[in-house]
């Protein structure tokens, strides 16, 4: 089966290893160095191997150190271009070679942020992250860009001696740059084979601060000791990780805490999730994405969709996965509350996709498909619903998780698809396939919109939010004097966003009533993210004039695309403020992150 988002072929040469050398060149934007792959024929008489790659300068390809001829293909609007290296001898099935190549990435890469001074915390030195996640490596040098291949490796990064380097590996110690002793290189290694996506590097003037036996936390000086205090549950949430499907085979876990213009919550890089700076709301209350990315040290990292149209398998599990470790921490009536906060989002991002959108199917098909255009809460949202489901349907969590296990245990380290996953349900639970026949599984899989059945909720802890939420969509002008802080006093940060969210789902309110609700609980005084977001984007949807500087901040701020996508849409609608909607991006447009930047342009029409 192709991965219609790569244009390697590992079907006839898999590539095993990457030995990674390079420099960091703020001056150019750009890493150079050498990628060598240890590759395997997977056929006879191999004479090529086809890579991946965009927007990449390659010098020099050698296989066995003789010199290879190379050629780019045509260029394809966002997969880039295929790299053909021809070897200088046949490769027989089974022979392995080492295939050299001298690579420089551009300073427009898709996958890296470059960072001025001026644009970090510290004001001081410049600063680089990646973001590989879904098609992005080959952005950085040529490979084999698909989730169907993994490959331990090993890097050598030379940067500034004043900043730290980290990788999604465990840190093998630095020495001065023998080159320059104005730099030093820092050694990685990775020993657990991962997908190119999973390949992380982050350059910067960076502290640790320890918060558990396998745990530091990364961040500028300005951050640290807050993000210290905001994720010090990572080693509980990590046990009991364990306790459910298995050890933790990946040695080190840190946390680093990224520039706001991180486009993703979190992401699981292996030894160091990468989380975005809108977590640290000084409660602990956001910390469900740092379960989410210990989560996926088993379900994505471990067990690996083989293309992105099974992205489900990764998040799906991840977020069920998620939600146990939060039921065990915090109590079931937490983890049905959080399961059902899930099913409201995906009515949500339906609702802006529309029902009968392919995009919204749990498995889409993405022949031509932009994976991160294609990007939204289906495949966790849907994904988590079609597990919740069968958790009930198959006699409780206690019996599913057992379940999960299995599952991990037997495709550990490989990757696979759908129907990998259901042969292995239904051999797992095979004195109950009459149950599981009964499962619409096309619908599950292959139809548009929400799923065909709704799982069933512990309602205690949403009862309070789907009461206040009815009081406010059927209040008449004469009612807002009913409305107080003590609405608020009983309900956590989660209740309040859940509240919110209702409210979204809902026609807008009357301009009155979102007044009124600033002026009886606050919000605009609260710093909470998710809060924040929802309840701006209430504030829009009324066309409330008083909220779009507010709404315009938050958007660009942060570039976390969960809040600043929707914020630029409804900003867009709004016709008072469509045209400083607009220019307001133009602005920012240089400085957000380059996905962040080509969809929001989307969104907008202002596709460059």
């Amino acid at each position: 089966m192709a991965d219609p988002c790569s244009f390697a072929s590992p079907t006839c040469c898999r590539t095993r290893h990457l030995y990674l050398r390079c420099r960091a060149d703020f001056g150019a934007q750009a890493l150079r160095g050498t990628a060598a792959f240890t590759a395997r024929a997977e056929r006879e008489a191999l004479r090529c191997l086809v890579l991946d790659s965009r927007d990449v300068q390659v010098f020099k390809v050698t296989v066995n150190g003789q010199d290879a001829k190379f050629v780019f293909g045509e260029k394809h609007s966002y997969k880039g271009t295929p790299l053909e290296i021809t070897f200088p001898f046949e490769l027989r099935r089974g022979q392995e070679a080492v295939i050299e190549i001298s690579f420089e990435s551009s300073p427009k890469s898709s996958a890296l942020q470059w960072f001025t001074p001026e644009q970090t915390s510290g004001k001081k030195h410049p600063f680089l992250f990646s973001q590989c996640q879904a098609t992005h490596c080959r952005a950085i040098f040529p490979c084999q860009d698909t989730p169907a291949v993994k490959l331990t490796y090993y890097a050598e990064i030379s940067v500034p001696k004043e900043l730290v380097a980290l990788m999604s590996a465990n840190r093998d110690g630095e020495m001065p740059d023998p080159e320059d002793s104005s730099r030093k290189i820092y050694h990685f290694s990775q020993n657990v084979p991962i997908p190119c996506y999973l390949i992380a590097l982050v350059v910067g003037a960076l502290e640790s601060r320890k918060i558990g036996p396998r745990t530091l936390v990364w961040a500028e000086k300005e951050l640290v000791d807050k993000s210290a205090y905001e994720f010090a549950e990572a080693e509980d949430m990590l046990k009991t990780a364990e306790d459910l499907v298995g050890p933790y085979v990946w040695g080190q876990y840190d946390l680093l805490v990224l520039p706001p213009s991180f486009p993703y919550g979190g992401m699981e890089n292996p030894c160091l999730t990468f989380v975005t700076p809108t977590l640290l709301a000084g409660d602990r209350s956001l910390s469900s994405v740092i379960a989410h990315e210990i989560s996926h040290s088993w379900t994505g990292n471990l067990v690996t969709n083989k293309t992105w149209e099974h992205f489900w398998l990764n998040e799906g599990h991840t977020v069920y996965l998620e939600r146990r470790i939060g039921g065990r921490l915090f109590g079931e009536q937490f983890r049905h509350f959080h399961a059902l906060g899930g099913w409201r989002e995906l009515q949500n991002t339906i609702n802006t996709y529309g029902d009968n959108n392919p995009i919204t199917n749990l498995v889409p098909d993405l022949s031509e498909v932009d994976p991160d255009v294609a990007y939204s809460s289906v495949p966790y949202e849907k994904g988590f619903a079609l597990l919740f489901y069968l958790e009930q349907l198959l006699g409780g969590p206690d019996i599913f998780i057992g379940f999960l296990k299995a599952y991990v245990q037997q495709f550990a380290y490989k990757s696979i698809v759908t129907e990998d996953w259901k042969k292995f349900l239904y051999s797992y639970f095979k004195d109950k396939v009459d149950i599981l026949d009964k499962v619409d599984w096309n619908s599950w899989f292959h139809a548009p919109g929400m799923p065909p059945v709704k799982p069933t909720y512990d309602m205690t802890l949403a009862n309070a939010c789907v009461a206040l939420s009815q009081r406010w969509i059927t209040a008449k002008e004469s009612d807002l004097g009913s409305f107080s802080s003590a609405d608020l006093k009983e309900m956590s940060s989660h209740q309040l966003v859940e509240f919110l969210a209702l409210l979204l789902l809902e026609p807008p309110l009357p301009v009155s009533h979102v007044k009124r609700m600033q002026q009886v609980y606050d919000f605009n005084a609260i710093h909470n993210s998710e809060i924040r977001f929802r309840w701006l984007r209430l504030c829009i949807k009324s066309r409330w004039e008083e909220a779009i500087p507010l709404a315009l901040k938050m958007a660009t701020d942060q570039g976390r695309m969960k809040f600043t996508r929707p914020l630029f849409r409804d900003l867009y609608n709004f016709d008072k403020c469509r045209d400083l909607a607009v220019k307001t991006f133009l602005e920012h447009r240089a400085s957000m992150h380059p996905v962040t930047s080509m969809l929001v342009g989307k969104d907008l029409k202002q596709d460059q």
